[in-house]
């Protein structure tokens, strides 16, 4: 297991947030971090030496009443993290990749992508197992244009209701019949023990998830990329399916004024892709797919990013301005 040099006693300070979802994730990044360094990962003191945690509110856990479309997208919850890093005031920082926007800062990578979690997403209700089951005129809660979008398409009964905050105050909403069902990354309930409180799982090939839902992304500076510990974090399967999910995300210039879903999996030598975006109401959906064989003379994240990149393409030029908010 790859270590730091010997001699080497600067800690890592991780960012993140201060959900309980995005402590989860970093608190288990952070004891896999440290292990790497050297540290016993079972010791909390130790850990916390040699890998601090360091919590940072963004713009996007201050601002709850609203879409984050209304206020200036997903980067709203990298922004306050991504400035720390850049000056120096943390090392590495741990994000939701579904979060990440397309484009980094200049002087950021995305150093390692580790193994990922189930990504598909969760339907959830007081009583009903699936979309389908709900009631004429439903309420259905959720703060994503994704999801909204996707529903819609298979449910233009419903009534889709703004609902964000964090898992728990999402199924408090839901428990108090504020909606009739909501929908959730599957990922984040099981990361904090909740799996079990989704009625059903969406086919994240009839219905794909967001790029890189249910993996993480590890970011730091460009010098710092090749760092022992974080090559040592890197996951190649999962790092080539969310590199082919994010090329099509930056091909369709994704935001959160786009409805964009997209999956990738290995099947064989050969990756597998399909890629979806939606008009907002859901009337029209525009979707593609495609493969890639991938050979160890070729560079496999490029041939992934090609991929993601050609279909993302495709569905612009079909969509044009239907899939906009």
């Amino acid at each position: 297991m790859p270590t730091q040099p010997p001699g080497h006693s600067a800690p890592v300070r991780i960012g993140a947030r201060g959900s309980k979802l995005s402590l989860a994730q970093a608190g288990h990044m952070q004891r896999r971090i440290a292990a790497l360094l050297g540290a016993d990962p079972e010791n909390p003191a130790e850990v916390e030496r040699v890998a601090p945690l360091i919590v940072i509110t963004t713009t996007g856990d201050r601002i709850q009443d609203r879409r984050l479309l209304e206020i200036g997208g997903k980067g709203l919850f990298t922004k306050e993290i991504e400035e720390a890093l850049a000056d120096g005031r943390i090392d590495c920082a741990i994000h939701s990749m579904k979060d990440m926007p397309s484009e980094l800062p200049p002087g950021l990578c995305i150093a390692a992508v580790p193994e990922r979690e189930d990504p598909r997403d969760a339907f959830l209700s007081r009583e009903a197992v699936t979309l389908e089951d709900l009631p004429q005129g439903a309420r259905l809660g959720t703060a994503s244009l994704r999801r909204q979008a996707q529903s819609l398409h298979r449910r233009p009964d419903l009534n889709v209701q703004m609902l964000r905050g964090n898992i728990d105050t999402r199924l408090a909403k839901l428990a108090a019949g504020e909606a009739d069902a909501i929908l959730l990354a599957y990922a984040g309930l099981r990361r904090l023990g909740l799996g079990d409180q989704a009625k059903s799982l969406l086919d994240p090939r009839e219905i794909p998830p967001a790029p890189g839902q249910g993996a993480l992304a590890i970011e730091t500076r460009e010098a710092d990329r090749d760092l022992p510990w974080a090559v040592a974090l890197r996951c190649d399967p999962t790092t080539v399916c969310v590199t082919a999910e994010r090329g099509a995300l930056a091909a369709l210039e994704g935001s959160c004024k786009t409805p964009i879903g997209a999956h990738a999996w290995l099947d064989g030598g050969a990756l597998q892709l399909i890629v979806e975006a939606l008009s907002p109401d859901g009337r029209q959906r525009f979707r593609h797919a495609g493969s890639a064989e991938l050979s160890q003379l070729a560079d496999p994240l490029a041939s992934a990013r090609d991929l993601g990149a050609s279909l993302g393409q495709a569905i612009k030029d079909e969509a044009g301005d239907a899939i906009v908010l």
